[in-house]
């Protein structure tokens, strides 16, 4: 681009410095163009460009009209829905803030956050957010407005007939006649706004702690999202599946501040049941998850292909076979010889095609994972396929944006090199600080946090600990703060260990203890679905996920997955002495609902390790079980006992593996 054409550019950039401003801008340059779709009743529904502008401005005026204010915090609770999206727009129009808040947590955890932020008003999905909000509604002394989105269960029944409680449509009616009878007022208040005006507040998962509120402006997010759509070509035409939750940071960048920034279609599936169906169904072309999501999916193709026949089984084996070798290479567009790239386009017919359409990837363009380490197995697997599954490295005080990987250099084990605009060193403690224009500008009510995050130069002390390599690229070895040592001295890097385990399909969770200690212990939660499939081919009969936890043949199975990590770390500098010497399998699955996990799922290490203190120590003093009980809350609010015979393991530690001599 020559310098006379990149200064207009530069100038229209510049004037479209909030979200509301953006939302215009596509509603005047492709205004037919389709912007958002939600799948209901089995129908995809589609608005365009003209259409989203156009129902952002009558709630954007129905709040005005209902006392919303420059300034207001707006709560938005609920499942991926289009009406939440344009909430979060209406409120920015106002120069308000929208507080997404998780739409799986309890009432007590909503509490915090509505309290914490002072928010007035709330726009929640249907009947079940609305109850939680008036469970706890005097307890919220700020909230004022409740608006719901979908009707079912609230219009005809005498409890929900209350002055603070509204139904969207009935606001969006008031909204136009409001805009009728104001002129300009809209246009008005949305040019009134600035891009270091406050955008939006995240609260983090809480790990160890409240959840802090992660104050963005307009700037940072558009700074994040258009860094991202220049590093990956995005553009109007590019389709994303928006199906993680919109309190996270992620969702936040992909589905609301990148398609604002690059004009594509964002995209709601009917329900969380039906994500995979609905992806199918779409084919996007930009795609988000974490790993587990994308290990649950191979897990389905593994279990379909143990049904399949000899022949289909013969095929699907030796074509990925051809794919290990060579797929990665034809996607990074490294050499291949010619016999395997005929095979490799043999197989794309046969296998790999196929195999991509099931899972929903077919026009995949672009994809990401990112939140925790991804195995490398897995990772090789969706490369090989010929999908451009990548690494991201970011906060939710960075806006998701610190570390990308470029198409043509993508390591396994890294997180990528910094993003453009993004400056990155770590300091003399192994940690990783960040500095740029996506940093956030503080947390809500906490200067002591803000101000021990970030310095006085400038930079983001991310909390974990990382290494650069010889191309620059960063490899996350641990939250800075769980790395500890054995009692030996040796390192001890508790998430590194816990990730190597989680790599394999039969663990969904694992929580390790060696800190202080002689040695390394672990509880690991094994996954209900993997090895559910794996005990009902073997004619392992079981009776809930307690019962097949304390199978027998099921320590067999774990016991092999942890004997593999032992010998991984044991080749590893350093490591040798993190092997694991006992495990137990846990007799229930660890919950956000608990206190176990964050809402992001997250590991609450401390909450765990407070809460099983007596497993804990069971595994340090040699006993075989361990007896517990256990409190649990039900899906449904209402609370219960497990109760049962742990069992305990010891695994061999094997020597540190020699270190490979230079040939002379």
């Amino acid at each position: 681009m020559s310098e006379s054409e990149a200064q207009p550019r530069a100038s229209a950039e510049a004037s479209l410095d909030t979200f509301p401003k953006l939302l215009l801008h596509h509603a005047r340059v492709r205004p037919d163009r389709p912007a958002i779709r939600e799948k209901d009743y089995g129908i995809w529904q589609t608005w365009t460009w003209r259409e989203v502008a156009d129902e952002v401005r009558a709630l954007a005026c129905g709040l005005a009209a209902m006392g919303f204010r420059r300034g207001d915090m707006l709560a938005i609770v609920g499942d991926n829905r289009p009406r939440l999206y344009w909430s979060m727009a209406a409120a920015q129009a106002l120069g308000g803030v929208p507080v997404p808040l998780y739409q799986d947590s309890v009432a007590e955890e909503m509490q915090y956050v509505l309290d914490h932020s002072g928010a007035r008003f709330a726009v929640v999905e249907d009947q079940e957010q609305v109850d939680k909000l008036l469970e706890i509604r005097g307890r919220c002394p700020a909230l004022e407005h409740i608006i719901y989105d979908d009707p079912r269960g609230l219009k005809l029944h005498e409890a929900y007939r209350r002055d603070d409680l509204h139904d969207y449509e009935d606001v969006i009616a008031r909204g136009r006649a409001h805009d009728a009878a104001h002129p300009g007022f809209f246009e008005g208040e949305v040019a009134a706004g600035r891009g270091g005006d406050l955008s939006i507040i995240l609260y983090t998962s809480g790990t160890t702690g409240k959840p802090k509120g992660v104050c963005h402006t307009h700037e940072a997010f558009i700074f994040a999202a258009r860094g991202g759509v220049e590093f990956d070509r995005l553009g109007p035409d590019d389709n994303v599946l928006s199906y993680l939750p919109m309190a996270w940071v992620g969702d936040h960048l992909f589905s609301y501040a990148q398609a604002l920034v690059a004009g594509f279609a964002i995209n709601c599936p009917e329900s969380g049941d039906t994500v995979m169906i609905d992806m199918r169904e779409l084919g996007p072309s930009y795609y988000f998850a974490p790993p587990r999501i994308y290990e649950n999916l191979l897990t389905q193709v593994m279990i379909r292909m143990e049904d399949a026949s000899r022949i289909k089984q013969a095929m699907f084996h030796y074509f990925m076979g051809v794919a290990r070798r060579c797929g990665a290479d034809l996607l990074a567009g490294r050499p291949v010889p010619l016999k395997d790239r005929l095979l490799y386009a043999l197989g794309r017919w046969l296998v790999y095609e196929p195999l991509k359409n099931v899972l929903g990837m077919s026009r995949l363009r672009v994809a990401y994972t990112a939140g925790a380490a991804i195995g490398p197995d897995l990772f090789r697997f969706y490369r090989s396929l010929g999908i451009n599954l990548k690494q991201l490295y970011g906060s939710t005080e960075t806006c998701a944006y610190v570390c990308l990987q470029p198409d043509d250099d993508v390591k396994l084990d890294t997180v990528g090199v910094p993003a453009p605009g993004v400056e990155l060193r770590i300091a003399d403690n192994g940690e990783v600080l960040v500095r740029g224009p996506m940093l956030f500008k503080e947390y809500y009510k906490r200067p002591d946090a803000t101000a021990e995050a970030l310095d006085e130069e400038g930079w983001f002390h991310t909390g974990d600990a990382g290494i650069l390599d010889e191309d620059g690229h960063l490899k996350i070895i641990d939250r800075a703060k769980d790395v500890g040592r054995l009692n030996d001295g040796s390192m001890f890097a508790p998430n590194y260990i816990e990730n190597k385990l989680k790599f394999f399909s039969y663990i969904k969770e694992a929580v390790v203890f060696g800190n202080g200690r002689d040695f390394v212990a672990a509880f690991v939660n094994i996954d209900l679905e993997a090895v559910g499939n794996w005990a009902e081919r073997r004619g392992l009969a079981y009776g809930g996920y307690t019962d097949l936890a304390a199978k027998p043949e099921v320590y067999d199975l774990v016991h092999g997955c942890i004997e593999q990590v032992n010998r991984d770390l044991a080749g590893e500098p350093g490591l040798a002495s993190s092997q694991i010497r006992r495990y137990l399998i846990l007799h229930k699955e660890l919950d956000a609902d608990d206190g176990e996990l964050t809402r992001t799922r997250k590991v609450r290490r401390r909450f765990i390790a407070e809460k099983y203190g007596d497993l804990i120590e069971a595994l340090y003093d040699g006993r075989p079980q361990c007896h517990v009980r256990t409190e649990v809350t039900f899906e449904d609010g209402r609370k219960g006992v497990i109760e049962a015979d742990v069992r305990i393991r010891d695994v061999e530690a094997l020597p540190p593996a020699e270190p490979m001599r230079k040939a002379s």
